[in-house]
C-alpha cells in the first residue's frame, strides 16, 4: 500500500508526522513487534503505546529537507512480527518535498564584457546575460531588469526581462563616450534577486570628418614677400580615435606655396617661391584634410590670398620705334599718331603718363613741332609742316607710371611729312625775261625729228607730284613741231620748207601729276631761218604788247624824274654850304680879338616845367673880353616842335654867336 505525504522544505527539524499503524490478527509473540523505516537519512520512527495495547507510529524529520537536492524521497515502512517464521509487512512511503524560496537567483558571470561599433543600430543585441534560481516554480522564474539610475544608460541600453538579451535602444557615439557600465539584476517572483555588471567598450568608427581651423588667415599680401614666409596657420582636429583619428593635408599644385607640419596637429602655409601679381594675382588655395580610416574622410577648405601689387613694372611700348605720316600744309593742333604704352602692374602703378622728351630739331626745340597728350599719349602737330623745308624728323617719347617711385621707358617716334601738290613746276630753260627775245634757230635744212631745243623744268614737290609732263597748248604753226611728253624736247614732225614763217610761237605748258595738278607755261621762241641776219631782221620788227609798252614808259618817266630831283637838291645843299662858310669867315676877319674857342657844357631843361617839352641843348661860344651874356628864349608863333629856335641878345660887342642849335 501506499502513503503520499507532501513536506515542505521547510519543515523544521523535529517535525512529526503520523503513519499508518498495521494490523496483526495474531497475538503475544506473533503479533505486531516492532517498525523499521528505510532510509533514514531524513526522518525516523518514533512508537507510542496507546491504551488498548496498540501502538501508534511517527516520523519524526530529523535531518532539514532540501527540495534543490531532493525534491521526491521513497521511504519504505515495514512492520514485523515476533513469529516463526517472522512475518512482515510493507507499506511505500511517498514523500515530495515542496519547495520553499531559499534560494536567490545566481548569475552565470558577476561580469560581463562586450564590444559593439558606435553607430550600431537600434536593436543590436550586445551580449546575453543569464542567472539561475534553485528554486521552483514561481520561486524559480527569474526576471531582469537594469538598475542604473544616475547616468543615461537606461536611455541607451535595454535588457529583456525574460531572456536577458542587453539590446542597444539608442545611438551611442564613441566621441562621447567609449565605455558604459549596465547593471543588470535578476529577481524571483519570492522577491531574492542577484546582480552583475556588464561592460560594453564601444569600438570607434570613422564616423568623423577632420575639423580644419583657420588659426591665423591672411587674405592680402605684397608680391614682394620673401620665400618661406608664413602665411596662415592651420590647426586640425578628428576626434575619432587611432587609426581613424591621424590625418594627413595636402594643398592643390603648382602654386608657390606649401605646407608644412609642425606639432599637435598643426600646419603653416609657406611661400615656396617668388611671387608676381602679374602673373597671378589671386590664388585660392585647397587644403584637404584626409584620415587614415577605412574608408578614409576628408574635409577641404578653401584660402582666397590677394597678391597686393608693387611697381615692378615699367610701361612697356608696342614697339621700341613708331612711324607716323602726316601730309604737309596740316592745321596747327592735328592729330598725328597715338603712342600706347602699357605697365602690367595695377591702379597707381599702372597709371601711365606720357612726356615729350627734350630735343632739338635743326635747332629748334622738338615742343615747338609737336606736342604730347600726357593722359592719351595723342601726338598733335603744333605747327603747319613744309614738305619742302623738313622731309621727316624723330623725337623721343617717355611713359612714366604713377608708382613711387615711378618707372618709364621711351620709345622713339618718327614723323614722315608726306609730300602735297602745292608747288607749281618751275621753268629753268628757256629762261624768260622781260625785255629781251630769246629765240631758238632752226635751219630750214632741218630734217623730220630735228632737235630744236629743250624745256627743263623742275618741282620742288615728290613722288608723283614732282612727275612733269609737256604739252605744247599754242603754236604759230601746229603741224612743225612738237613737244615730247616725259622729255620736254621740242622737234620738227615735219620737213621744214621754204613756206614756213620764220617767227614761230610756241607755248608750252607743263604740268605735274599731283591731284590737282599744277602747271607752268613757257613761250619758246622759234626762228626758222638759216642765217642770224635774217633773223635779227625779223624780230627787231617785233612789238611788245600794249600793256607791257606801257608799263615800260611809266617806270622810265619815274626814274627820270627822281633823278633830276636829287640832283637839284644836292646843287641847292652844295651853293648854302658855300655861301654860309663865307660869311663865317668874313666876321672873324673884321674882328681884332683874339678867338679862344670854348666849349662849355650842354645846357638842358630836363624837369619838363617850363615851355620845352623835349631836351634842348645850346652851344655858345664867348671871346676873352666877354663879361656877360643874356640868353633869351623866344616863343615861336606856331606849335610845330619843328620850329622853335633861339635868339640870342648880345650885350657885349665883341660877344657872338657862334652857333645856336636845336637838339630834339
Amino acid at each position: 500500500m501506499w502513503s503520499v505525504f507532501e513536506i515542505s522544505e521547510s519543515a523544521i527539524v523535529g517535525s512529526k508526522f503520523m503513519l499508518e499503524k498495521a494490523i496483526d490478527p495474531d497475538i503475544g509473540l506473533n503479533g505486531l513487534q516492532r517498525y523499521t523505516l528505510k532510509p533514514s537519512d531524513n526522518f525516523v520512527l518514533k512508537l507510542h503505546a496507546q491504551s488498548d495495547g496498540s501502538k501508534k507510529v511517527e516520523m519524526i524529520l530529523q535531518k532539514p529537507l532540501d527540495r534543490e537536492k531532493q525534491e521526491h524521497i521513497s521511504l519504505v515502512l515495514t512492520a514485523e512480527d515476533g513469529g516463526e517464521p517472522q512475518l512482515s509487512g510493507t507499506m511505500q512511503i511517498q514523500i515530495t518535498v515542496l519547495d520553499v524560496n531559499d534560494n536567490a537567483p545566481v548569475f552565470t558571470k558577476s561580469v560581463y564584457k562586450a564590444n559593439v561599433a558606435e553607430n550600431s543600430p537600434r536593436g543590436t543585441v550586445v551580449t546575453i546575460v543569464s542567472a539561475s534560481d534553485a528554486d521552483y516554480g514561481s520561486n524559480g522564474r527569474i526576471t531582469y531588469s537594469i538598475r542604473n539610475t544616475l547616468d543615461d544608460v537606461r536611455q541607451l541600453f535595454e535588457v529583456n526581462e525574460h531572456t536577458g538579451e542587453v539590446r542597444l535602444t539608442g545611438n551611442i557615439d564613441y566621441e562621447k563616450s567609449n565605455n558604459y557600465r549596465i547593471n543588470v539584476r535578476a529577481s524571483d517572483d519570492g522577491g531574492l534577486t542577484d546582480t552583475c555588471k556588464v561592460i560594453v567598450d564601444v569600438i570607434d568608427v570613422n564616423d568623423n570628418h577632420p575639423i580644419i581651423n583657420i588659426m591665423s588667415e591672411t587674405n592680402v599680401i605684397s608680391e614682394d614677400i620673401k620665400s618661406n614666409t608664413v602665411v596662415t596657420i592651420i590647426n586640425i582636429q578628428d576626434i575619432d580615435d587611432s587609426e581613424n583619428g591621424k590625418v594627413s593635408c595636402t594643398i592643390n599644385e603648382n602654386i608657390p606655396f606649401i605646407l608644412q607640419s609642425t606639432e599637435n596637429n598643426f600646419y603653416t602655409l609657406v611661400t615656396d617661391s617668388d611671387l608676381d601679381r602679374e602673373r597671378a594675382s589671386e590664388y585660392n588655395i585647397t587644403v584637404i584634410c584626409t584620415d587614415y580610416g577605412v574608408p578614409s574622410l576628408s574635409s577641404s577648405v578653401t584660402l582666397t590670398l590677394q597678391i597686393s601689387d608693387v611697381n615692378d613694372n615699367a610701361p612697356v611700348f608696342e614697339r621700341s620705334t613708331c612711324e607716323a605720316y602726316i601730309v604737309e600744309n596740316n592745321t596747327p593742333g592735328l592729330s598725328i599718331f597715338t603712342v600706347k604704352a602699357t605697365d602690367a602692374d595695377w591702379n597707381q602703378n599702372a597709371r601711365v603718363s606720357y612726356i615729350l622728351e627734350d630735343s632739338s630739331v635743326n635747332g629748334v626745340p622738338v615742343s615747338s613741332y609737336v606736342s604730347v597728350s600726357a593722359d592719351s599719349g595723342v601726338i598733335h602737330a603744333v605747327r603747319s609742316f613744309d614738305y619742302e623745308q623738313i622731309k621727316d624728323f624723330h623725337f623721343r617719347v617717355r611713359a612714366q607710371d604713377g608708382g613711387s617711385p615711378p618707372l618709364s621707358s621711351n620709345v622713339t617716334v618718327k614723323i614722315m611729312i608726306q609730300d602735297q601738290n602745292d608747288n607749281p613746276p618751275q621753268v629753268l630753260h628757256p629762261v624768260q625775261t622781260g625785255g629781251s627775245l630769246v629765240a631758238e634757230m632752226v635751219p630750214r635744212s632741218a630734217d623730220v625729228g630735228y632737235l630744236v631745243t629743250k624745256v627743263v623744268a623742275v618741282d620742288v614737290d615728290s613722288g608723283q607730284n614732282a612727275w612733269l609732263s609737256y604739252k605744247l597748248q599754242k603754236a604759230t604753226d601746229r603741224a612743225l613741231f612738237e613737244v615730247g611728253l616725259q622729255n620736254g624736247e621740242i622737234r620738227t614732225i615735219r620737213q621744214v620748207t621754204d613756206k614756213d614763217a620764220v617767227k614761230q610761237r610756241l607755248t608750252v605748258i607743263v604740268e605735274d601729276n599731283g591731284q590737282p595738278s599744277r602747271s607752268a607755261t613757257v613761250i619758246v621762241n622759234v626762228a626758222v631761218a638759216d642765217s642770224f641776219p635774217e633773223v635779227l631782221s625779223e624780230f627787231t620788227e617785233l612789238t611788245h604788247d600794249k600793256e607791257y609798252n606801257d608799263n615800260l614808259t611809266f617806270y622810265l618817266v619815274l626814274a627820270l624824274a627822281v633823278v633830276s630831283f636829287l640832283f637839284i637838291t644836292c646843287l641847292v645843299v652844295i651853293i648854302s654850304v658855300k655861301i654860309y662858310r663865307w660869311r663865317q669867315s668874313r666876321i672873324l676877319y673884321h674882328s681884332n680879338l683874339p678867338v679862344i674857342p670854348y666849349y662849355p657844357p650842354r645846357y638842358s631843361d630836363t624837369l619838363g616845367t617850363g615851355t620845352l617839352p623835349h631836351v634842348y641843348n645850346y652851344e655858345v661860344c664867348r671871346t676873352t673880353d666877354s663879361r656877360k651874356s643874356d640868353c633869351k628864349f623866344g616863343r615861336y608863333c606856331c606849335f610845330s616842335r619843328s620850329s622853335f629856335f633861339v635868339l640870342c641878345s648880345v650885350r657885349s660887342a665883341t660877344l657872338f654867336t657862334k652857333k645856336c642849335r636845336k637838339v630834339l
